[in-house]
């Protein structure tokens, strides 16, 4: 294998971590390791929730963690194609948010998305999302009446099970 495919098989394992740890700082409510994610000059546009600037969509998220006791983002099918220092993906995803009603129950809240991304690599050599622009192609919401562990944030036992680097709260190291 030539270098050039070598350093772009390990690009797009790059990429692929940084959509993962995506769903990981959603889901474990780590606002420091999703702003860590995000290029400086990075917009955000989730479909009719959320358009600006990756900094506003941070804090648009971090409100939202006290009404949203469960989150579950489900990486499906990503294509990605990396030209140099820049790549354009599409990412297929499920996502289920456990969010309130307005009689005071709760509701599951269930999407079929896209994120349509561009990623840029930084000067410290990480990839970063520069532009994420999400599509829910199908939405349900309907009453929910299950159980569960409901999300742990930091409580996750993963933090105490996986102490390596990549799981601990926050930025990347």
């Amino acid at each position: 294998m030539d270098e050039k495919a070598l350093r772009e098989l390990l690009d797009k394992d790059a990429i692929r971590e940084l959509v993962l740890l995506y769903s990981r700082a959603i889901d474990r409510q780590d606002i420091d390791l999703l702003r860590d994610l995000y290029t400086e000059d990075a917009t955000d546009t989730h479909g009719d929730s959320f358009d600006g600037s990756a900094d506003d969509y941070c804090k648009f998220i971090a409100g939202s963690f006290p009404y949203m006791p469960y989150s579950g983002h489900h990486v499906c099918n990503h294509l990605i194609a990396v030209d140099g220092d820049s790549a354009s993906g599409e990412v297929y995803a499920l996502a289920w948010h456990l969010i309130p009603t307005r009689e005071g129950g709760q509701q599951e809240d269930f999407m079929a998305v896209r994120y349509i991304d561009k990623y840029r690599r930084c000067a410290d050599g990480k990839w970063r999302f520069s532009k994420r622009v999400v599509t829910y192609d199908f939405k349900l919401r309907r009453p929910f009446d299950g159980g569960g562990t409901l999300g742990q944030g930091a409580l996750d036992p993963s933090y105490t099970v996986c102490t390596e680097r990549l799981f601990a709260r926050g930025a990347r190291g």
